[in-house]
């Protein structure tokens, strides 16, 4: 027997897909029933149903009851969890955006300067080209 996966593995593996995705992008906006959520893909309904079935598996989303209808709805705080657990790793990838940044404004303070002494070679250099052709 597989020992079952942690929350967030199986929270990871429902968000690994491109139409949950969406789907859930479509339910931060409010809730939906199967038709309004399968309306937008070129999928099956029992396509659609497995998608909602791995998203309330994972947490993700609940369906309610509401006489006939059946309206899928976002349960935000497993992206929460995700939210946090990435959140952990935040400041390592800000410190090294901040020391690329820094790399970066190095990198053009240097080429600022080679263009300044650049300049200065060529003025130099007509102004002496100038001196030579008046002398002649």
């Amino acid at each position: 027997m597989q020992p079952k996966p942690d929350p967030l593995s199986t929270t990871f593996a429902a968000l690994a897909d491109p139409t949950r995705r969406a789907i859930l992008a479509r339910l931060a906006t409010g809730e939906a029933t199967v038709m309004e959520l399968a309306a937008p893909f070129d999928l099956s309904l029992p396509a659609i149903s497995k998608h909602l079935k791995v998203l309330q598996r994972a947490g993700l989303i609940e369906q309610g009851r509401r006489a006939q209808w059946r309206p899928c709805r976002l349960k935000p705080e497993r992206l929460r969890d995700v939210a946090e657990w990435l959140g952990q790793y935040r400041r390592h990838w800000e410190e090294s955006f901040e020391r690329l940044d820094r790399y970066l404004r190095e990198l053009q303070s240097k080429e600022s300067a080679d263009d300044i002494a650049a300049d200065r070679s060529d003025r130099a250099g007509r102004s002496r080209s100038d001196g030579d052709a008046a002398a002649r």
